[in-house]
């Protein structure tokens, strides 16, 4: 199946300390993101969404900044093109506000689909963080 990037930018008015840990612990995840969020014994994170699981691991952390969780296959650890959803905070050094990037590289949905979708997501995280 063909794989679809997309990108888009989203301003949160909060501090990155306060932030990142909604974008890079399971809790956090669970709260915004998917229906709930594990960790097993491997340190490979496990997305609920709609009674399904959805395998990931860390593949890239800079505390405060940047998180990317590459999904897989437990299955089929031979497969090669993963999906993955990146989590990026950007802050515009002339007013200083913080916008936070998502990279969703996935072969589910349309570029309108997921526009709406994220949209939702934010909000929704927005609303928990009060920015």
């Amino acid at each position: 199946m063909v794989k679809n990037k997309f990108v888009a930018d989203y301003q949160i008015n909060t501090s990155r300390k306060i932030l990142f840990p909604y974008l890079s612990t399971a809790s956090g995840l669970a709260e915004w993101f998917a229906d709930d969020v594990s960790i097993n014994e491997d340190k490979d994170y496990i997305f609920h969404f709609d009674g399904e699981e959805h395998h990931a691991r860390i593949v890239a952390l800079r505390g405060n900044y940047h998180v990317k969780f590459d999904f897989f296959d437990p299955h089929n650890p031979e497969e090669k093109d993963h999906s993955y959803i990146e989590f990026k905070l950007e802050e515009n050094e002339l007013t200083q506000t913080l916008f936070l990037k998502v990279i969703d590289y996935s072969d589910s949905y349309d570029d309108e689909e997921l526009e709406s979708i994220w949209g939702n997501l934010v909000n929704h995280l927005k609303e928990i963080i009060g920015g």
